[in-house]
Order: C-alpha cells, then sequence, then structure tokens
C-alpha cells in the first residue's frame, strides 16, 4: 500500500465533482464541493493559497465540510479540524456472489424522508436529504416500511463507490446488507467498472467486504473541518 502509482482514488472527491458527477458541484476551478443537501466533502483544486481560500469560503457558516485524501489535510485559512481519522480505502474489480434471494426495490425522490430516516437511525457515515442523488440506491421493504439500503456515492473514473449500506436493527441478521451490496456491484462490474468503498480498519463490516471481492488498497486520511 505503499509508493502506489496516482490514482484518481486518491482525491475520490476531486475527481468525482469534476466528473461524472459535477452537476453536483458547488465553487469554482479553485476549488469544488457537493451541494450540502448531498453530501459534506470538498476538496480544494491543489495546495495554493489562492485554492485554499476558494475552499474556506465554501464551508458553511455553523456546518463542516469533509476532506478525504492522502496524508494530512492542509487547512484552509481561517478553519479549524473537528475530526481526523484513518480510512481504509478498499476496491473490488470483482464479485464473490453468495447472497440469498431478497425483494429489492429501486429507491427515488419520493424515498428519500425514509432513506434520511434510516441513515440516521443507523449511521452508515454521512447522509443528508439528497445524498440519494448520488446514485444507485436500493433497498429492501418489509410490510411497506424500508429496512435496509445501500447505494452508490463518489465517482471518479473508471470506479463508482458503494456507501450507505445499512439495516434497522430489527432486521439484521438476514442477509440484507450482502444481498444489496451484490445488487449494486454487480451492474457495475458488468459495465467495466470496478467499485471501492471507505471503512475503518475496526468496523465490523470489513469482513463481509472481504467476502464480496474487496482488498485495502491504500490508507487515506478523513478530516472535517469547520471555521475556526
Amino acid at each position: 500500500m505503499t509508493n502506489l502509482p496516482f490514482s484518481p482514488l486518491d482525491r475520490p472527491i476531486w475527481h468525482s465533482l469534476t466528473g461524472r458527477q459535477g452537476a453536483l458541484a458547488i465553487g469554482d476551478a479553485r476549488a469544488l464541493r457537493f451541494r450540502p443537501d448531498v453530501n459534506l466533502f470538498g476538496e480544494a483544486a491543489c495546495d495554493s493559497s489562492e485554492a485554499l481560500a476558494a475552499l474556506a469560503a465554501l464551508v458553511p457558516d455553523g456546518g463542516t465540510l469533509g476532506l478525504i485524501g492522502v496524508g494530512p489535510a492542509v487547512l484552509p485559512p481561517g478553519t479549524a479540524i473537528v475530526s481526523e481519522r484513518q480510512l481504509d480505502q478498499m476496491v473490488a474489480t470483482r464479485l464473490h456472489r453468495a447472497a440469498r434471494d431478497v425483494d429489492i426495490v429501486r429507491l427515488g425522490d419520493d424515498d428519500a424522508p425514509e432513506m434520511l430516516a434510516l441513515a440516521t437511525l443507523t449511521a452508515p457515515g454521512p447522509f443528508f436529504a439528497a445524498t440519494h442523488l448520488q446514485g444507485g440506491y436500493i433497498g429492501v421493504r418489509r410490510a411497506g416500511r424500508l429496512v435496509a439500503m445501500a447505494g452508490e456515492r463518489m465517482k471518479v473514473p473508471g470506479f463508482s463507490e458503494v456507501s450507505a449500506v445499512c439495516t434497522h436493527p430489527d432486521f439484521r441478521g438476514q442477509g440484507f446488507a450482502r444481498a444489496l451490496m451484490e445488487a449494486v456491484i454487480a451492474p457495475l462490474i458488468a459495465g467495466g467498472e470496478g467499485v471501492f468503498l471507505h471503512s475503518y480498519a475496526d468496523n465490523p463490516a470489513v469482513a463481509l467486504y472481504r467476502a464480496l471481492g474487496f482488498e485495502t488498497r491504500r490508507e487515506l486520511t478523513y478530516t472535517v473541518i469547520k471555521r475556526a
């Protein structure tokens, strides 16, 4: 995981916002972030004073901005660190299928309130009112109730991120997470893409990720900042 050649995966935020997810971006060529109702991630084009000042302007008053990259973040002027942790970036280019059959439904705008409620309860990672616009969200319903979901988050050249995999506590242990991840991943790989995700090393779900075919690519730093 050391001395890796450069990859867009080293800067997933920037390459998502300047590529396939540009419609969800705000900012300019110096710095970009996702719309605040989509997620909290942003990045400067480089570490120049001009670019960092532009990134600082994208940090909301009373809110936060998330940075993901190789090594410690270079702080924009007038900001402070809220939290900083190491993430394992895991990638898969083939899928090991083993899930049982589960009735899966496509999720969209009409499901957004339920999706937000489920993510708020289970805390799979940053999730906001319009996070589902990043694409590919599917779920499992029981008696009409959304009890599990998964979807896509960032999209860099050649790779899409699997994210927001979560199950209501009352419905865990039934294989929903694996079934949903397989259903998200399979068409991406069939279409010639790799998939990636970010996880803390102590996340119990890492065993599932490895069973699906993910391998750790490298360690990245996840930093959340606010206005000082």
